[in-house]
């Protein structure tokens, strides 16, 4: 991967346990800073960008946390996003039976699996994803995890966006202020070194697995503190120009 080396700092959430109610306060910490930031906007645009011919019919979504970003996304799709299964990856489970009755009135068949990324990326995997998303975890991993996990995805997917901190200076001033959004501890500890951790430049473009020709990559800043990375395959994508939203 290009570019000066980014600093990977185990995050404080990571090493709570999801009933810790520091952990909970971090949870909904995030969804006020998801807000603050239009990480919903963003990402949605993300996926517009990548030019799908056809809405997905499997989704994944790698450390997917408790759901209500997602959600959020979901409910701004159009009607032909209907009937998706969509499958959350993550560690543990903390998604609110509230977040999965919306899932439900969308016509969305949400299922949460528990596990490690890096072991579901050397796992066996029958069948695969028209669609694959990352918020906010890709800059968990350091390099060589990476090179792991985005050949892996290569492989089982049709098309993967992820967004992520931007790693820079107006960033890093974002970062710390959080505070004022109310976060505890915990949240504003963890928002600096996310943009430490985070990407910038073509840094993950050069890490996905080269193809000449079968993928299409964008990356760019988006927003004020995000970067954004789509890849999608050629053949899945429209034929005629499209417009982002």
């Amino acid at each position: 991967m290009t570019g000066p080396a980014r600093t990977i700092v185990p995050e404080q959430l990571d090493a709570l346990s999801p009933d810790d109610p520091r952990a909970r306060r971090a949870r909904l910490d995030l969804q006020r800073v998801h807000r603050a930031m239009g990480s919903a906007t963003l990402l949605r645009r993300a996926i517009a960008r990548t030019g799908l011919a056809h809405p997905p019919r499997r989704l994944l979504e790698l450390g997917a946390g408790d759901g209500t970003l997602l959600l959020r996304v979901a409910r701004t799709m159009p009607p032909s996003w209907r009937g998706i299964e969509v499958t959350m990856l993550d560690r543990v489970d903390v998604v609110a039976d509230a977040t999965r009755k919306g899932f439900a009135s969308l016509g969305w068949q949400l299922r949460v699996e528990r596990g490690d990324v890096l072991d579901w990326a050397q796992g066996p995997h029958p069948g695969g994803y028209d669609l694959c998303l990352a918020t906010l975890f890709l800059h968990h991993l350091d390099n060589a995890a990476l090179t792991r996990l985005l050949p892996a995805l290569a492989r089982r997917t049709m098309a993967f966006v992820a967004c992520e901190p931007r790693r820079g200076a107006l960033a890093r001033l974002g970062s710390r202020l959080v505070a004022l959004l109310g976060s505890g501890p915990v949240t504003r500890e963890d928002a600096v070194s996310s943009v430490d951790a985070g990407f910038t430049g073509r840094e993950l473009s050069s890490a996905w697995p080269p193809a000449p020709g079968a993928w299409a990559l964008e990356e760019y800043p988006a927003g004020l503190f995000m970067h954004c990375f789509a890849a999608v395959r050629v053949a899945a994508r429209r034929t005629e120009p499209h417009r982002v939203p």
